[in-house]
């Protein structure tokens, strides 16, 4: 009996060994990613070994400008592509060699997307446009709505819960985006040029809400032409000629 107890002790104390190693892993691990693009006659290289990794409430600015890697890196990131080689882990899991089904699944899972052009349904008011995540997620009605009301009341907006997109600023509308990105709960929020479509007063509130979130201990990824935009994250990574530095003058050395 001692035998056994002991055994038992010696797996759980390996497990929560397990458990203490998964948490320390970071949000985001990037070694050696190249990106090729085949279309036969010509190979374009959008992403020449790029290593980087983000941890768990860093808020990072990727920074590059058009033509630099910075949309591609992003696809990859977002789980909407997959690296050609190179390895690419998110939250732990190794993503880089998924299909369309099981990206799909941790893009609903592990990441909150933020994008310039808004995508809100407009025929929608904004708490139904922030539990759509949670539709996909197979959560029930009730606690949809809750949840999403919750999200926007943390973005500022529980006053506006029942105004379709048209009914609101641009700024308004970029946090019922940001409130969907919420709602799950992901391990990181990837947000592609947030401020891209708002006046400048907007765009420094919206940036003010990313700084608070951070603040709360969520993992931020923000995309950016912008330098004064990637100066509002405490670190930025720089891209060019899809290499990648820790300025923008850096980017595409080695």
């Amino acid at each position: 009996m001692k035998l056994d107890d002991d055994d038992s002790s010696l797996s759980m104390a390996l497990q929560q060994e397990s458990d203490n190693k998964a948490k320390m892993k970071p949000v985001i691990f990037v070694d050696e990613i190249r990106k090729v693009y085949d279309s036969g006659a010509v190979k374009v290289e959008a992403l020449r070994g790029v290593s980087f990794q983000i941890e768990k409430g860093e808020f990072v600015a990727i920074i590059g400008p058009s033509g630099s890697g910075k949309s591609t890196l992003m696809h990859i990131l977002g789980c909407l592509d997959v690296p050609t080689s190179g390895r690419f882990e998110l939250a732990g899991e190794d993503v880089s060699r998924m299909n369309e089904e099981e990206l799909a699944a941790v893009r609903n899972r592990r990441i909150g997307f933020v994008f310039q052009q808004f995508n809100l349904l407009p025929s929608l008011n904004a708490w139904k446009n922030v539990e759509l995540p949670l539709i996909y997620a197979g959560v029930d009605a009730t606690r949809r709505k809750a949840m999403a009301i919750a999200a926007l009341s943390r973005v500022g907006l529980g006053d506006r819960i029942s105004h379709r997109p048209g009914e609101l600023s641009g700024g308004q509308q970029q946090r019922v985006a940001i409130a969907r990105a919420l709602v799950t709960n992901p391990a990181l929020i990837l947000a592609d040029e947030p401020s891209g479509n708002l006046d400048s007063k907007a765009a420094t509130d919206v940036l003010g809400l990313f700084k608070e979130l951070h603040q709360s201990g969520r993992t931020i990824v923000l995309i950016t032409h912008d330098r004064e935009v990637a100066a509002q994250a405490e670190r930025t990574i720089a891209i060019r000629d899809g290499l990648i530095g820790t300025s923008l003058e850096e980017g595409g050395s080695r």
